[in-house]
């Protein structure tokens, strides 16, 4: 070897090196797909900060919208974030990568009664990490539905929304339910004292006939708008995630704007779901997307976001970091006596999903 060569080899080899270098970190990109509004932009930074990882992150706010990527096998995303039944669904169509728990160490933070529960949709706890949990009720404006209603309200009862003697006097002041037929049919089935996950596509034409009686006095049906109008009065009930209401709670006290938000548990039972962790099979970073679900599984991390999303979040151990205000109200962190009537929801055999989403296009469609 000459002595140029000699020389340059050393610099050649660092180069080449540092160029290795640049390229992996510019290759450690981790592309995440989470509801609207539900983690904190400090919670993106410091992970980002911590873990050197390049975050893209992007939002959806059905589950409708999120498995229609999903089950085109290529979602283009490392870490998506389902609510249970969908999960049960999409494990069964193969659409996940089973997790690697030696890269989470901090699963042991999980509350296993939690866990246990979840079995119902993920056997074994295979294939996803719970995030969030919350339940569907009822948030609504005091002054508003006390100045049509008066002060006996059905505020506590699916009565508000199901009775149209309640419902056409709200109109006026507007009501808003989720768009997703998979949480409102279940409730609509219960409170006529029918299965909530029932298999036989009759029972949808039921919920249809009762759902049809109240359609001219529901003003939309969408999964994330109404949190910003009953923080501004522009509506005055909906039927959405009981965090979400904690949310516009906050916000229209930010804003001063005289509005006050407020929830109720109904009393006849309501659905609980879980929002899951999980890493689609075809992930390009599954590496960084257990280090993201690991960060995740922090007390210290997951508490504040309890804070902000205004949802319990499974891990024992932040419990009590979270907020007073939000893990000792009943509305959010339901009682013993409250859970006893939550029901979990299940995925449908094909004839009863095909007839739910028959009912409702027709229910949102007037028709």
């Amino acid at each position: 070897m000459t002595r140029l060569k000699r020389l340059l080899a050393p610099l050649l080899c660092t180069s080449l090196l540092a160029a290795a270098s640049l390229q992996a970190a510019e290759q450690r990109t981790l592309r995440v797909y989470n509801w609207f509004d539900y983690i904190t932009p400090q919670t993106l930074t410091d992970f980002q900060k911590d873990s050197q990882v390049k975050l893209i992150y992007d939002i959806f706010d059905t589950n409708e919208a999120l498995e229609a990527k999903l089950l085109t096998g290529n979602s283009g995303y490392d870490v998506v974030v389902p609510s249970n039944v969908f999960l049960a669904k999409q494990i069964e169509a193969g659409v996940f990568q089973p997790l690697d728990r030696s890269k989470l160490p901090n699963w042991q933070h999980l509350d296993p009664k939690l866990m246990k529960l979840i079995e119902a949709n993920d056997p074994g706890n295979k294939f996803a990490v719970p995030y969030m949990y919350g339940t569907v009720l009822i948030g609504f404006n005091p002054q508003k539905v006390k100045a049509v209603l008066g002060d006996n309200a059905p505020v506590d009862s699916w009565d508000l929304i199901f009775k149209e003697e309640n419902i056409s006097k709200l109109k006026q002041c507007g009501v808003a339910l989720l768009d997703s037929p998979s949480e409102i049919l279940p409730i609509a089935l219960q409170y006529l004292g029918l299965p909530p996950n029932s298999d036989k596509p009759a029972d949808y034409a039921k919920a249809q006939a009762l759902m049809m009686k109240i359609r001219p006095s529901i003003t939309y049906f969408h999964s994330s708008k109404y949190m910003a109008d009953i923080a501004n009065g522009d509506i005055c009930v909906a039927v959405g995630y009981s965090g979400s209401f904690s949310q516009a709670a906050n916000r229209a006290a930010e804003a001063k704007n005289g509005v006050v938000v407020d929830m109720r548990l109904p009393k006849e039972g309501a659905p609980i779901w879980f929002d899951m962790l999980a890493i689609p099979k075809g992930a390009a970073n599954p590496e960084d997307a257990h280090t993201f679900i690991n960060y995740l599984l922090q007390p210290k991390v997951i508490a504040p976001i309890s804070d902000f999303v205004g949802y319990p979040n499974p891990n024992k151990d932040a419990t009590e970091l979270v907020t007073p205000a939000i893990r000792n109200n009943p509305n959010l962190y339901p009682t013993e006596e409250a859970m006893a009537k939550l029901y979990t929801l299940k995925p449908l055999p094909r004839d009863a999903e095909r007839a739910r989403t028959r009912a409702w296009t027709t229910i949102k469609s007037g028709k």
